[in-house]
């Protein structure tokens, strides 16, 4: 390795890693499913951002999350504001959220927004661009709805304020999948009547989604080609939308058309609404360069601030929380099954126990005793039976039966006639008796 080189710590590292993340990824907008939605006990969120491809880690702080006004849970679709940041002691990639709101009115939000930003960089909202309104107004042509409280109002107010001005009305749609292109083909047809001095073309109040037809982009290229004034009133005073910006005059309701139409100075007539419409656009212009600072200068704040070390803290603190209570669960989960074996070891030498498998097997012990003598009686006996039945075989006393005696002297069997001697008194045992009987005299054989 060269001498020259220069070794980074793994914290100096991840450091530089976190400042180029967060110079080129801050404020960015995110939509997506969130997945392992965890809340902790500080207040802070902690969570996963996910489509059908990929997912990324997301913390959302509690200083942030308070401002959510709608139930945030696992599956719920959202549209975020976030800056991307390192999660400097893991070296982990993650996402500071700054706001959340639910998936679909902000995403027609956004797309109001990128569509307002490609329009105005293509100049349609250029304020040398707009048309003053006409000194003398003789006929007004109104795009709108034949049925709604628009196009009431605005015939109410002429015929009051201005009762010389005609009227040509094209109806249309003015809310639906098809509004749009068919406001589109009124303000055509409108355009081309030679005696048409100004067209105003709105409709009523409503949601996002109801105003959605005059945020189109066709209809903003349209507008922006008649070559007659033409005043948008949509909606309310707080509603904006693209037909508003690209439209000559901006009128906050249709009633407030029909009274700047019939105004009876023209020179606040003519010059006010252009005059407002450059001092909006200089407003806004001043506004999104304050802006832009604004941002620079709040992400070197966050970078600076001591509460984001103390949120980087809190977030550790939170993963510390969370690991200790698993290695707590298991450290009970294994002291409980310690128990349970301890306790049945304990059972299995209780000497309750003992005496009962004691007292069980010397139940099996007694029977198995009893069983043992009883063979051994039994095969004593059937031995027994057998010695007497051979002893009476072979016994003098059964030859005794067959008709033989024994002879006797003294108590003492003869068994040679050299025992006794003539006049010798001898006795003879038989079956049933004893017979006396004395030597006459002797014969040897």
């Amino acid at each position: 390795m060269s001498t020259s080189a220069k070794v980074l710590s793994v914290s100096q590292l991840n450091g530089q890693i976190k400042y180029l993340i967060e110079q080129n990824f801050s404020h960015i907008w995110l939509e997506g499913e969130i997945s392992n939605l965890v809340k902790a006990s500080s207040g802070h969120w902690y969570f996963s951002l996910k489509d059908d491809k990929a997912q990324v880690r997301c913390a959302m702080f509690k200083s942030a999350n308070n401002r959510v006004s709608f139930p945030v849970k696992d599956g719920s679709q959202i549209l975020l504001r976030a800056n991307a940041s390192l999660y400097q002691p893991r070296g982990e990639f993650q996402l500071v959220v700054e706001s959340m709101q639910p998936a679909g009115v902000g995403k027609l939000q956004l797309e109001f927004e990128a569509l307002k930003n490609k329009l105005s960089n293509e100049g349609l909202f250029a304020a040398d661009l707009k048309q003053p309104l006409p000194a003398n107004i003789s006929r007004v042509a109104v795009v709108t709805s034949a049925k709604g409280a628009a196009i009431h109002d605005i015939i109410s107010i002429l015929a009051r304020r201005a009762p010389n001005i005609e009227v040509e009305i094209y109806p249309c749609l003015v809310q639906g999948e098809n509004a749009a292109m068919d406001i589109c083909q009124k303000l055509h047809w409108a355009s081309e009547d030679n005696k048409c001095d100004v067209i105003i073309v709105g409709r009523g109040g409503g949601s996002i989604e109801d105003l959605w037809a005059f945020n189109n982009e066709t209809l903003a290229y349209t507008i922006h080609q008649i070559d007659k004034c033409v005043i948008s009133a949509v909606g309310h005073e707080t509603d904006f939308t693209i037909c508003d910006f690209v439209a000559d005059i901006r009128a906050a309701t249709p009633s407030a058309a029909a009274e700047l139409v019939s105004q009876t100075s023209l020179d606040v007539q003519t010059k006010l609404p252009h005059l407002q419409h450059k001092l909006e656009h200089a407003m806004q212009f001043k506004i999104n360069e304050l802006n832009h600072k604004l941002n620079a200068l709040q992400h070197q704040l966050t970078r600076l601030n001591p509460l984001n070390q103390i949120q980087l803290k809190q977030q550790w603190l939170d993963e510390a929380e969370l690991r200790l209570a698993q290695k707590l669960n298991a450290q009970l989960h294994r002291n409980h099954t310690k128990l349970v074996s301890l306790q049945q070891r304990l059972a299995e030498h209780n000497p309750k126990y003992l005496l009962s498998r004691q007292q069980q097997q010397l139940s099996y012990l007694t029977q198995n005793l009893d069983a043992k003598i009883e063979k051994v009686l039994n095969k004593q006996f059937d031995q027994l039976h057998y010695l007497a039945q051979q002893l009476n075989t072979l016994s003098p006393l059964n030859t005794l039966n067959r008709g033989f005696s024994i002879t006797s002297i003294h108590g003492k069997a003869v068994k040679s006639i050299q025992q006794v001697e003539v006049g010798d008194k001898l006795e003879h045992k038989v079956a049933d008796g004893i017979i006396h009987s004395q030597i006459i005299s002797k014969t040897e054989s």
